[in-house]
């Protein structure tokens, strides 16, 4: 590989580290051409990226861009090198997983991961990557937990709305059926009042009655 070829791989490898914050640094070694594409197929059905490349020319891109930042992973660079870049900080883990199970091999083995600023060295770290949190299930369940109470508060409201004119109507039954009935009061009359309004209106005589007697007029 020439001095140009191998600066254009250091740059495509910077462009890769840079637009994804997380990648997955694995052992492919030993694996077939067979292999090798079935793992390739694997990743692209999950929109992943998969890159072989020298791990003299990684750590030179990874140094290029942030020596410190990505300290932790030289280590791992050795032997055969598979990079995976992923959206999904778990995609790589359940690929890598499924793939040994499908084999019933121990590869390929994992490295070391970045993962949103983490690194995660060691194949005992795969599990643990499997059970990560994506960004959508941690929003996904903060969201659950907020809407717990209101779904209940909703629920209640809910019942009372299908529930209440039937419990209102049971109560004004009860009210009905045990409280007395009230008329409405009538004015009360004394019986002096009732009895003059019983008897007949007395009348003043005219007064030529008045001076008409039994005795004899004078004549």
């Amino acid at each position: 590989m020439t001095k140009d070829q191998k600066n254009e791989v250091i740059e495509v490898l910077k462009g890769k580290f840079s637009q994804y914050n997380n990648f997955y640094v694995t052992d492919t070694e030993s694996l077939s051409v067979a292999q090798v594409g079935k793992l390739r197929r694997a990743c692209f059905s999950k929109e992943v990226e998969m890159k072989v490349a020298k791990n003299t020319l990684i750590k030179k891109a990874l140094e290029s861009l942030d020596g410190e930042k990505y300290a932790g992973l030289y280590d791992s660079l050795h032997k055969v090198t598979a990079l995976m870049f992923s959206e999904n900080p778990k995609d790589p883990a359940l690929i890598i997983s499924s793939f040994r199970k499908e084999s019933n091999g121990e590869k390929p083995v994992l490295k070391a991961a970045f993962i949103n600023g983490d690194i995660y060295t060691g194949d005992n770290s795969l599990k643990a990557l499997t059970q990560i949190k994506t960004k959508n299930e941690l929003i996904g369940e903060v969201i659950g937990l907020l809407q717990s109470p209101a779904k209940r508060v909703l629920a209640a409201l809910l019942n009372h709305v299908e529930n209440g004119p039937t419990a209102k109507a049971e109560t004004e039954a009860a009210v009905a059926t045990e409280a007395p009935v009230v008329e409405e009061a009538k004015p009360t009359l004394t019986v002096e009042a009732s009895a003059a309004e019983a008897a007949p209106e007395e009348t003043t005589p005219p007064a030529n009655e008045e001076a008409s007697s039994d005795e004899p007029k004078a004549e």
